[in-house]
């Protein structure tokens, strides 16, 4: 295995068992063993510490009459601290902000998008809604049963839990992006939950876990901490074969999600693969094919599709892409005849980064993103507008990415 300059034997250990720690993502999800981990690593007594932060001013440019103008500042700045002790137990802190609720109560303008609301009255359509300040604070606690085998713990207010793959901004296959998956409601958005326990099982490349949580998305009043309350549940089982592939499939039941309808509750699915490998020196080629379903109680079923793909041929540069297909009921309503309506989108980008110190980076980005609609809501869409996004970013980091390489693996 690799690890990066200064980095100990026990920090390049995984949180929850005896795996490579390229493994963990956000909350208690993995990704493969080859993926990368960036951040700016040290020891503090007995505790290693690690600081990630990356910031993006964007430009926002969505077409048609229900696009907008915007520029905006996002990101996250992400701390955590570990102390392994001599029994095998693991203790992690871990916390996580975002500059978002800048923006304002309506966030940026994002053609497709639909979820949570601004005035705590009406659903946010064509806009992506601002991420709370405090997106983690978590923690957890793993203990070695035997060579193959940890139990462990997770808790947070805010936390995330087992459901779906890991949340889009931690990603390997698409985190260098500004721009918000539409597919984020049915996949991810339970990461950030005011109030979530996880235990979980891990027995070699295979992770088994369950998740009591607050189902209630958060509200519009981003700078809070809201009242945690552990009404829905979550079941998530990960296998990675590979270090270079991670599967997982999840399932979940939210007592009312939505603030805008309080009496339904909902069931979510998903399943991912996620194939990360080395390319070149200082390269990496991430992967992710992700299907999610929602089917509201006594209501409709709804499914959204992903493939997204990330190519960083040197230190230099990254390339992204990523195509996405939702049947969405909120974007018409009954006035446009809307119903659920399958639409579908399309972004490709690219970013020139230059290192300023051994731990910062800057970089220069654009993007363009094709939108497609039905027939149904073509006149309100003015046809099928494209948007465009152009952006400056701010990275912490820790050198050139590092993978991790597994010559042998023992599965079971």
């Amino acid at each position: 295995m690799s690890t990066m300059p200064g980095m100990t034997e026990k920090m390049a250990s995984g949180l929850f068992g005896a795996y490579s720690m390229t493994r963990d993502a956000s909350g208690t999800s993995w990704q493969p063993d080859a993926s990368t981990h960036d951040g700016w690593h040290s020891q503090s007594g007995d505790w290693p510490t690690m600081v990630h932060a990356t910031f993006n001013t964007v430009f926002d440019h969505q077409g048609g009459p229900r696009g907008n103008d915007k520029t905006y500042l996002a990101g996250i700045l992400m701390a955590a601290a570990r102390r392994d002790f001599p029994d095998g137990g693991t203790l992690n802190l871990r916390a996580m902000v975002s500059p978002d609720p800048l923006m304002g109560p309506r966030g940026y303008p994002l053609l497709l998008a639909a979820g949570e609301t601004a005035d705590g009255k009406t659903l946010l359509v064509d806009r992506q809604h601002p991420h709370d300040l405090v997106m983690e604070l978590a923690t957890t606690y793993a203990r070695k049963l035997g060579a193959k085998d940890h139990l462990f713990v997770y808790a947070g207010l805010p936390g995330e839990p087992a459901f779906g793959p890991p949340a889009f901004m931690h990603r390997q296959s698409i985190l260098d992006t500004p721009e918000a998956p539409i597919t984020h409601h049915w996949m991810d958005s339970t990461h950030i939950t005011f109030g979530v326990v996880t235990g979980g099982w891990v027995h070699g490349d295979w992770k088994l876990e369950a998740s009591s949580f607050k189902g209630r998305e958060p509200d519009e009043h981003r700078y809070n901490i809201e009242t945690p309350k552990l009404d829905s549940s979550a079941v998530r089982v990960s296998w990675n074969p590979s270090a270079n592939w991670s599967l997982q499939a999840s399932r979940a039941n939210l007592n009312s999600p939505e603030a805008l309808e309080p009496d339904q509750n909902q069931g979510r699915w998903s399943a991912s693969a996620i194939y990360a490998r080395p390319f070149g020196q200082h390269g990496l080629w991430a992967t992710t094919a992700a299907w999610g379903r929602k089917r509201q109680t006594g209501g409709e079923t709804t499914d959204a599709y992903a493939l997204e793909s990330t190519l960083k041929p040197n230190a230099a540069w990254t390339v992204f892409g990523r195509a996405e297909r939702v049947q969405s009921g909120e974007l018409g309503g009954a006035a446009l005849h809307g119903g659920v309506q399958p639409v579908a989108k399309a972004s490709l980008g690219a970013i020139r980064d230059w290192p300023l110190a051994s731990h910062v980076k800057v970089g220069v980005g654009a993007l363009v993103s094709v939108n497609r609609v039905p027939s149904a809501l073509q006149e309100s869409y003015g046809g099928s507008p494209n948007g465009a996004m152009g952006f400056f970013r701010v990275v912490i980091k820790l050198g050139p990415p590092v993978s991790v390489q597994v010559t042998e693996r023992h599965s079971c």
